[in-house]
């Protein structure tokens, strides 16, 4: 890789990628200092940040995940969680300095980490608030997996974590859910690429480098589940941790998706978590029943 590509980028080179917008998969090509993109924004905007208690315990330790959602995304997960903020209906514009000054107030805050929710269409303007502040503790790169390799190696060297989310195996659920048939053969790629990321824990646990992968058990979906672990088992190192989402709540623009209306049951995922053991995953999360729930969803501040 050249060293170059990471080191050497001036504010005006930085714009020139913007201004034929190909950053993520989905290759655009929009002008985004004047206009949006597929992602939905031009510019840096931000929704919420604070210290976040709910991520996995290696990741929000004990004083929480020092996290930063963003606005945009180059995912249409029908489903989403974060709907106002991945459709651009949420936050408040900020310059890269000003993102600089938020990585400072988390860490003055205490947090055990800073955790970049959605980065992908922004890494430009990311590049530069690390160039204004580097964090004196981990980054982490909290991301929907539908990421380029070339857009990975602009940012690798200021990520200390890499927090991918692998959603499906089958293209024909991606292309309903997602609106992108190729996910997985892009994802699967980003993840192997993450995936080489170190591992360094501290002896009571809180993760200072590494990946966690993390998928969501979807309804109706547990073959694709199962799927999706026989992946990881063959294809990526040991050392990468897996988390078993169950928090799965009925939510964003499902009313085309009857199937969706509900939370997944227990024999569901309990069929996923049995898989994940029978694969002999050993660094594995899982979530209790309790964690499909709205009041989990942060309230946007902006």
């Amino acid at each position: 890789m050249d060293e170059r590509i990471l080191t050497t980028h001036t504010q005006d080179e930085w714009d020139i990628l913007l201004q034929n917008c190909k950053l993520c998969p989905t290759e655009c090509g929009a002008n985004r200092l004047t206009s949006v993109g597929a992602c939905g924004v031009s510019g840096l905007h931000v929704a919420k940040y604070y210290l976040h208690p709910f991520e996995e315990p290696c990741i929000s330790f004990k004083n929480g995940s020092g996290t930063i959602f963003f606005t945009g995304c180059n995912l249409r997960c029908a489903f989403c969680q974060n709907y106002e903020l991945s459709r651009a209906q949420r936050g408040k514009a900020i310059t890269p300095k000003e993102l600089a000054d938020v990585f400072r107030a988390l860490e003055d805050q205490g947090a055990e980490n800073i955790s970049l929710v959605t980065p992908s269409h922004l890494i430009p303007y990311l590049v530069r608030a690390f160039q204004e502040y580097r964090p004196k503790i981990p980054v982490v790169y909290n991301t929907g997996s539908y990421e380029k390799i070339d857009a990975l190696e602009r940012i690798d060297e200021y990520v200390d974590i890499y927090l991918p989310d692998l959603k499906f195996y089958s293209p024909a659920l991606a292309k309903r859910y997602l609106g992108k048939e190729n996910y997985f053969d892009v994802a699967s790629k980003a993840i192997a690429f993450m995936s080489q990321k170190p591992l360094r824990m501290t002896a009571d646990g809180k993760m200072l480098s590494g990946t966690l992968v993390r998928h969501l058990v979807m309804p109706l979906c547990v073959s694709d589940s199962k799927a999706i672990l026989k992946w990881i088992k063959s294809a990526l190192p040991k050392h990468v941790y897996v988390s078993l989402m169950r928090q799965y709540t009925p939510f964003g623009g499902i009313e085309n998706f009857p199937e969706l209306s509900r939370p997944i049951t227990s024999r569901e995922y309990n069929a996923v978590v049995d898989t994940a053991l029978e694969l002999g995953l050993e660094r594995l999360f899982t979530q209790e029943k309790s964690a499909s729930d709205t009041q989990y969803i942060p309230k946007w501040d902006y």
